[in-house]
């Protein structure tokens, strides 16, 4: 089934489209905070389309998400009843939100830093942190740090990787598109349920 490439060829061309950038930016912010799809899955084709602004682009998200963060961690600090709660549910997440609570007691702000690189959601670890009202200073600079580093290695290795990469990415597609699939689903099933 030849799904993913038809998914990789719309991705390139919505890539390229005038408003990317600002969806980019939508996207990201709404996934620091709630929603389900993280900003790498347009990040990289845009970065892959448009190598030239790859560093731009690795800001934008980087700052859209810090933006996204400071959200979830309000959400967390005055709304977790209204909606954090409904968050935490929707991605049958009640035990990691418990260990993610645990980490913050043992480990304070800097689980913040390595948050972004983990596979448990990033928006259970903003909205944990409003709730016990970490100092939002910190919580912003290590955010940005964190969130950085990641969107950073992603759009250094596409930029990196440039046309070669492009070439193995659209030869294998569907293969990688089907490992990728295989491994989230695993990821969910292992941290999340």
């Amino acid at each position: 089934m030849r799904i993913f490439g038809w998914l990789y060829d719309k991705a390139m061309h919505w890539s390229r489209h005038a408003h990317a950038p600002r969806y980019l930016a939508g996207l990201t912010f709404a996934e620091s905070s709630f929603f389900p799809v993280p900003p790498d899955v347009m990040l990289a084709p845009m970065v892959l389309a448009r190598r030239e602004r790859a560093w731009y682009l690795a800001t934008l998200t980087t700052g859209a998400s810090v933006l996204g963060g400071l959200f979830g961690y309000l959400i967390g600090m005055y709304l977790y009843t209204q909606i954090g709660e409904r968050v935490v549910e929707f991605y049958h997440a009640e035990e990691a939100f418990i260990e993610i609570h645990s980490w913050f007691e043992a480990y304070g702000i800097w689980v913040i830093l390595v948050a972004g690189f983990t596979p448990i959601p990033y928006k259970l670890f903003t909205i944990t942190a409003g709730i016990l009202s970490m100092t939002l200073v910190p919580f912003l600079l290590f955010s940005l740090v964190g969130r950085g580093a990641r969107f950073f290695l992603v759009a250094a290795l596409i930029f990196w990787g440039g046309e070669p990469l492009e070439r193995v990415i659209r030869k294998y597609i569907d293969l990688i598109g089907w490992v990728v699939l295989i491994v989230l689903v695993l990821l969910y099933l292992v941290y999340v349920r």
